[in-house]
């Protein structure tokens, strides 16, 4: 009889999409909730791809950079 019954919720647990999405969040879905918010915490609120550059030049005028290094490149068509 026990049988019976674990078998049909497994059944509907499998086979029903709307079912089983609500199943998962129940196991996962706060998890995942939880980690995403402390991920955006802990990167101080920015938005992914945005890009912060500080720039901190010299009063004399003298800048230590001097130069780059060649960077190679594939051309798309």
């Amino acid at each position: 009889m026990l049988f019976k019954y674990l078998f049909i919720i497994t059944m509907v647990i499998l086979f029903v999409p709307p079912v089983r999405r609500f199943v998962f969040y129940l196991l996962v879905g706060r998890q995942l909730v939880k980690e995403q918010k402390r991920q955006g915490d802990v990167r101080g609120g920015r938005r992914e791809g945005e890009v912060r550059v500080d720039n901190v030049q010299k009063k004399d005028g003298s800048y230590p950079f001097k130069g780059g290094e060649y960077v190679d490149y594939e051309e798309v068509k």
